[in-house]
């Protein structure tokens, strides 16, 4: 009976702690309109996070291939790396319950990274299709992030863009 107490209250801390990353992880992407405006969503599944940029004609930068923008693709590059970085260094401030979720819904949200450098490989042409990203840390310490991020649309082999970054990550504040 004990074992079965136990098990429900990690399940139902669990659940707490999943919807706070998800209330977070929206007020983190809803602070930035360009996400907004890209139309770009997150799937978080465990601890990997996907982003999705679903496709909009307003996407395509040459319209005799189609093509997606070539600004589009690295902005969608830049934001899932900034997106990853933050759940990397907010996940303590989640689990503990120190993130205040009123105060995400009100609109104040934690600094995000700030890019240092980014560079960006195009493979192919982004076609005119969903596409989808995942950012790998490379290093996080307190000052300074490296990520690699990968895009691709129908198939996660085929990669049509890649990028490096480095990030100045956010200081607690006193």
């Amino acid at each position: 009976m004990k074992q079965q107490k136990r098990k429900r209250g990690s399940v139902q801390e669990e659940q707490a702690l999943r919807h706070r990353w998800d209330v977070s992880l929206n007020a983190l992407a809803t602070s930035v309109p360009y996400i907004a405006y890209l139309g770009i969503d997150f799937d978080r599944r465990g601890d990997e996070l996907t982003a999705i940029l679903p496709f909009q004609e307003k996407l395509i930068g040459n319209p005799f291939l189609p093509a997606i923008h070539g600004g589009v693709t690295a902005a969608f590059l830049e934001v899932t790396a900034v997106m990853t970085l933050s759940r990397h260094y907010l996940w303590e401030r989640l689990e503990s319950g120190e993130l205040d979720l009123d105060r995400l819904d009100q609109g104040e949200v934690p600094r995000l990274p700030k890019t240092i450098d980014f560079t960006v490989d195009y493979l192919r042409s982004g076609l005119p299709r969903d596409a989808y990203a995942r950012a790998r840390i490379s290093r996080a310490g307190r000052r300074y992030a490296s990520v690699h991020v990968e895009a691709w649309q129908d198939d996660h082999t085929r990669l049509f863009a890649q990028a490096t970054g480095h990030f100045l990550m956010p200081q607690k504040r006193d």
